[in-house]
């Protein structure tokens, strides 16, 4: 299954946004996200405390950390999934080019569309194509679209996961006939088809090869040309090849909140970062 013709960006999305409306964008608003006081609680348990962050817009920012300090848990409020577990609650605020993310206003799913999410282990559509799980997002967000639209997004966002030489010719097969380094790459292009402002992605290398693990690595320094990517990994090398800036996690014991406990530029962090926990973790000393 071939297809052909303009890869055109721009495909309309979504007629019913409470978050991408031009009136609510404040032009003087620092680009990019600003965390700024968020704690974050299941039911009263507080997991995450205190954290002030600016990701800044068209880069790569690395969040590492012990196991449970809560990098995946922040990760997933920069675009309220982890409301779908009951109980979960924010104070503080995450703003997206000035826009308040957990405004009274917007509705979660919007924030979804313009703040995309990979997982830890490659998730396609089983029971999809590739060419359909591509356009999936599209779809469910834009309804019916002519299918000129449709090949034009599924080959700009395959090429853009550099996915489509592989698949050109296959992609009525189904995405779970993919190997896990492509499935991973596929998974990008479906996130990324839907055209979002910020790309958060968990661990998305973990469950992979070395080969397909470098793949992804060289696919997020060319897609931050379009967008701003956060990354959670346990793999320092990694933050320390692909990411701008990276912000260290820690935890004081168990049943305490995480906690960032410094941010800065990744070759900063990695040989001369302000905190001791942070030397020590970068370190090997612990974690």
């Amino acid at each position: 299954m071939m297809l052909s013709g303009q890869i055109t960006r721009g495909i309309p999305v979504t007629n019913d946004s409470r978050l991408s409306e031009p009136s609510q964008v404040d032009d003087h608003a620092e680009r990019g996200v600003v965390v700024a006081g968020l704690n974050i609680f299941y039911g009263d348990f507080l997991a995450v405390a205190d954290v002030d962050m600016h990701i800044q817009s068209k880069s790569i920012t690395a969040l590492i950390g012990p196991s449970g300090c809560g990098k995946s848990t922040f990760l997933r409020s920069l675009n309220r999934m982890h409301e779908v577990i009951d109980g979960a609650r924010v104070e503080g605020s995450v703003r997206l080019d000035g826009v308040d993310l957990y405004g009274s206003e917007v509705d979660p799913v919007a924030v979804r569309r313009r703040v995309g999410m990979v997982f830890q282990r490659p998730n396609p559509f089983p029971t999809m194509s590739i060419y359909d799980n591509v356009v999936a997002g599209i779809r469910l967000n834009s309804g019916k679209l002519r299918r000129a639209e449709t090949n034009e997004i599924v080959e700009r966002s395959l090429r853009g996961a550099n996915l489509w030489e592989e698949v050109k010719d296959r992609l009525d097969q189904p995405g779970s006939g993919l190997s896990g380094g492509q499935q991973q790459r596929l998974c990008i292009a479906r996130a990324t088809a839907v055209e979002p402002d910020v790309l958060l992605m968990d661990e998305p290398c973990s469950a992979l090869d070395p080969i397909s693990t470098l793949a992804i690595e060289q696919l997020m320094l060319e897609l931050k040309q379009n967008f701003t990517i956060v990354i959670v990994t346990h793999n320092m090398q990694q933050a320390a090849r692909v990411s701008d800036r990276t912000g260290f996690f820690n935890i004081a014991g168990t049943g305490k909140p995480g906690r960032l406990i410094e941010i800065d530029e990744t070759k900063r962090i990695f040989s001369n970062p302000a905190q001791q926990a942070t030397q020590d973790y970068v370190t090997g000393r612990f974690g």
